[in-house]
């Protein structure tokens, strides 16, 4: 895709024309102190653009915007931000798209990254993308839905959908394990279907050229992965109490799916590392906005 047909992240702050963002700058940071690391923004998606800001204007959405305490960007020093080079300072700070699919049974579905892949290999996260121009948010959370797990979902009264929150996410997600190559800032939508995770799951077509494995969890589980912020100082991951000591999940390979029946635990380390399997940061932070409104 050409630069140009990029839909890139653009920042307006106290009322100024928007900007476009730049690729070392934390979005977060724009917006609060630099010892602070959420703030609430109100964003809407433009022709090209996906528009921040700090004030409310006409269509936007009022989200928590969230970066991880160890956000890479944060912490460049002025050496670093120097030495990045000028093919990926041009990148500016990309749109993506990930969607917690809730069933009626009120499980959450999520999917094991391939290891082949470059940005989060072997990562838990919810299915998700790049948005394309032209696109609305809830078109490129359905057609990504569609190419990574094979569901078509048709927005006409399958399900019911909101926008849940936002994250800042840099590849590599830690300094210690590089400069930073990638820049976005995540949409995540809920979407609450009409169909039990069983009557979902037989429908599934996982993409394995993308997709590893998949897991239907229950909110006890999911308020265990939840309840764990990588970098937090002093946590020792656990199962909650209400959570079942093991889950299972369907791993792909060649063709084939089998179930297996794994440890809940393994869904909780926030071990960083190369191909280090885990729940990504920023799903963690949406399952955690997920559950308190869900709660309400």
């Amino acid at each position: 895709m050409l630069a140009g047909r990029r839909v890139a992240v653009h920042v307006c702050r106290r009322g100024g024309f928007p900007q476009r963002a730049r690729f070392e700058q934390s979005i977060v940071g724009h917006y609060c102190p630099p010892h602070e690391d959420a703030v609430v923004v109100h964003c809407a998606l433009k022709p090209l653009q996906f528009l921040l800001s700090d004030r409310e204007f006409p269509s936007s959405t009022g989200l928590l915007l969230k970066r991880p305490r160890f956000c890479p960007i944060k912490h460049l020093t002025p050496e670093q931000r120097a030495s990045l080079p000028t093919e990926t300072l041009r990148r500016g700070v990309d749109v993506g798209v990930a969607v917690l699919l809730e069933s009626a049974s009120g499980k959450v579905l999520l999917t094991r990254r391939t290891r082949t892949l470059s940005l989060f290999p072997n990562t838990w996260v919810p299915p998700g993308g790049h948005i394309d121009p032209e696109e609305e948010l809830l078109d490129t959370g359905l057609r990504e839905v569609q190419e990574e797990t094979g569901l078509q979902l048709k927005d006409g009264g399958q399900f019911s959908w909101q926008l849940l929150a936002l994250w800042e996410s840099v590849y590599p997600p830690r300094l210690s394990q590089g400069l930073p190559q990638r820049h976005h800032i995540v949409v995540f939508l809920h979407l609450a279907l009409r169909e039990c995770h069983q009557e979902l799951q037989a429908r599934l077509k996982p993409n394995e050229a993308e997709v590893a494995a998949v897991a239907w969890l229950d909110r006890s589980t999911l308020a265990s992965i939840a309840a764990t912020e990588d970098g937090a100082e002093g946590e020792t991951p656990g199962v909650g109490r209400e959570a079942p000591p093991t889950v299972s999940i369907i791993e792909l390979e060649k063709g084939s799916a089998k179930t297996l029946v794994i440890p809940t635990a393994a869904f909780l380390p926030t071990a960083q590392g190369e191909n280090v399997e885990r729940v990504s940061t920023g799903t963690r932070y949406a399952l955690r906005q997920w559950l308190n409104k869900s709660s309400l």
